[in-house]
């Protein structure tokens, strides 16, 4: 979340006439996150949250995610929920942006998850997996898996070395070996793709909704795994924590087990998931608009956790039980 484009009182008034929603209270911009344009709205029915859609969204794609929330819901997964005008239109145009509002879910997100938060989260993305299973109005390419980092990696090479020494070098090597051995033929459907611990709610110590489903797409259920690794998984000094891991990756199982062909590609899909936010932050770090309430994540963070994986031996290093490896 942030914000790119500024909407005056006016122009939000006069989009708010088109919704049951009463008169507008407040908003104010949320700062966090690097990808659209984000409001926190008050109304006299209640909260919710405005997104203006830049950068990287395709237009063509706000229909699936639409569509996917709605269909989350019906399935049990707490997640927001697209309000639709006075015609039953849930997409509109504000400040010359595709402009939604959602519902408001309560809940802190976590800054420092613990290993019991890990096996919440591997829980609900087992769920939402197969809550995704049977989605089939809509389908949508990762535009930001293995065949999308080269042209990221483009855009950021020649200043790569500014961020840090060697790392021109070390991501087109990293990006030779993914692209030649990337998996093929594992379990696919419906991914979150962007289930960092800011857009998972807790209320009282209970998970209690799953926010910003902006990234999903069709792709290795397996993969959602591996960039929820990367994610929770790793300490402040950039070490893996292996318990973290162990209980992800056992609540996850539990709801839906991972195959042996999932689990021995664990370790190249968590590279390829760690190179993914490096590349993206790398580029966004590099490209901040003049005057942006943005705060760009640093792509240092993903270096670190590359370098960890790079060095990984076997799927046991990530915290995957005896008992899954047979």
């Amino acid at each position: 979340m942030a914000v790119y484009t500024d909407v005056t009182p006016e122009e939000l008034e006069a989009f708010l006439a088109t919704y049951e929603l009463g008169r507008l209270r407040a908003f104010k911009g949320i700062a966090e996150g690097v990808e659209n344009s984000n409001y926190l709205l008050q109304t006299e029915v209640g909260s919710f949250i405005l997104t203006l859609y830049e950068k990287r969204v395709n237009p063509a794609d706000l229909p699936f995610f639409i569509g996917l929330m709605e269909h989350l819901a019906r399935r049990g997964i707490d997640c927001p929920q697209p309000v639709r005008n006075r015609e039953g239109v849930a997409l509109g145009t504000l400040a010359g942006r595709p402009a939604l509002i959602a519902t408001f879910l309560l809940g802190t997100s976590v800054r420092r998850p613990t290993a019991a938060n890990c096996a919440a989260l591997g829980a609900a993305l087992a769920a939402l997996h197969k809550a995704g299973a049977d989605f089939t109005g809509y389908s949508r390419v990762n535009a930001l898996s293995v065949a999308g980092w080269r042209p990221l990696y483009d855009q950021a090479a020649a200043r790569a070395d500014t961020v840090a020494p060697g790392l021109q070098a070390l991501i087109a090597d990293e990006l030779s070996v993914l692209e030649e051995h990337w998996p093929k033929g594992l379990p696919a459907g419906v991914i979150h793709a962007d289930l960092f611990p800011d857009n998972v709610f807790f209320t009282d110590g209970r998970l209690s909704g799953l926010i910003d489903f902006y990234f999903a797409c069709n792709d290795l259920l397996a993969y959602d795994v591996a960039i929820c690794l990367n994610a929770w998984c790793f300490e402040p000094d950039g070490s893996y924590n292996q318990t973290k891991g162990r209980a992800l990756l056992a609540a996850y199982g539990a709801e839906r087990p991972l195959g042996a062909n999932e689990i021995a590609a664990l370790p190249l899909l968590a590279r390829g998931a760690a190179l993914r936010f490096l590349l993206t932050r790398l580029v966004d770090w590099l490209n901040v608009p003049p005057g942006a309430l943005v705060r760009p994540h640093d792509p240092l963070e993903y270096l670190r956790k590359l370098r960890f994986h790079r060095s990984v031996e076997s799927p046991r290093d990530y915290g995957i039980a005896e008992g899954q490896m047979a």
